[in-house]
């Protein structure tokens, strides 16, 4: 577990659109903290699939990303949080081919799969909330100056 080295963001998970405002935000931060674009994919793919669980399945939220360090390691932890029904079994809905809706059933199994650390907290009636972490041990880039 890092240390935080700052909330960069939190943003709404409200309509399409705040999805492909997720997607732009976490490429962005990703390719900022230095992880490469295979790293950087499977993140957006994961942040993708768990903004859109928020808004379908948990009525909108929020996505929280903050900047983590350990050592020479940085890490990108994203918090997604719904106010929705929650999910009554969450290992099952973690399990693959699990689907609640008309999906392929590979939403939070692979979203899992494609980050280094993943954690949920849901119950019926509570709402849910997904954190996820990855980290790179490559260089921030300095930041551009306009």
């Amino acid at each position: 577990m890092g240390t935080a080295a700052g909330v960069e963001a939190r943003m709404p998970v409200r309509s399409d659109m705040d999805l492909v405002w997720v997607r732009q935000h976490v490429r962005q931060a990703a390719a900022q903290l230095g992880f490469g674009l295979v790293d950087q994919t499977k993140l957006v793919t994961a942040a993708s699939e768990l903004a859109r669980n928020t808004l379908v399945y948990g009525g909108g939220g929020t996505m929280e990303s903050e900047h983590l360090v350990e050592g020479v390691a940085h890490g990108l932890r994203l918090t997604f949080a719904d106010r929705g029904p929650g999910i009554a079994d969450v290992e099952r809905a973690l399990s693959d081919g699990f689907t609640s809706g008309g999906g392929l059933g590979m939403g939070l199994g692979g979203a899992r799969r494609l980050v280094h650390e993943f954690s949920i907290d849901s119950a019926p009636g509570t709402g849910t909330t997904v954190r996820v972490t990855s980290w790179t041990s490559r260089p921030p880039r300095p930041r551009k100056e306009f």
